[in-house]
Formats: C-alpha cells, structure tokens, sequence
C-alpha cells in the first residue's frame, strides 16, 4: 500500500504532565497517497486512554480536504489543557501535506 509517514508538533503547555514529559505535542500520521486517508496516527499522549481516543478521531479522515471541521471536533470533545497545542500540530501536519500535495501535481 502506499503510504507517506507526516509528522508535526507544538509546544506543549507549561505546567502540564505532557510538557514535563514530552515538552511537544507530536503527531505522526500515516496516510494512503492515493485517497489521502489517515490510515494510522500516533500522538504523544501519557495515557493509552487519549492515545486511542485521538486515533479512533482521526483516522479514515481525507487529509486533502478542508481541516476545520476536524478541528472543530477536537475543540468540542477534547477538553484538556493540551487541547491547543494537539490542534496546532495537527494544523501544521495538514498544511505540510496539503504543500506535498501542491509539490506533487
């Protein structure tokens, strides 16, 4: 299957469990070339609860389209301190693929 791998991250928030760890909020994203689909996504999350809470939300998601109403949905049910900075390397993934898109054609 082919495949591209795209990573992207943010400063995570001072005083929180994910800056005294990680520092960043990562994702790392797997995507079919061919229907932009997500078909894998990592994120640097402590627990395997938020691990799997994100990958069940972005997975099958078309990452050629528009990224607002995903950002949309992260911004409802995510309520976390993080919740920025996870929407900030989400939106520097998108643009970086949508760039590769452009490069591409």
């Amino acid at each position: 299957m082919p495949t591209l791998l795209i990573t992207a991250y943010a400063k995570a928030p001072q005083n929180t469990s994910m800056y005294e760890n990680y520092k960043y909020a990562g994702i790392v994203l797997e995507i079919h070339k061919e229907t932009h689909i997500i078909i894998n996504a990592e994120f640097t999350f402590l627990t395997q609860l938020a691990q799997e809470f994100f990958k069940r939300m972005v997975i099958g998601y078309d990452f050629s389209k528009e990224i607002q109403p995903l950002i949309e949905k992260i911004a409802k049910d995510f309520l976390a301190p993080s919740q920025q900075a996870v929407i900030v390397a989400l939106k520097t993934a998108h643009q970086r693929y949508q760039d590769n898109l452009e490069e591409g054609t």
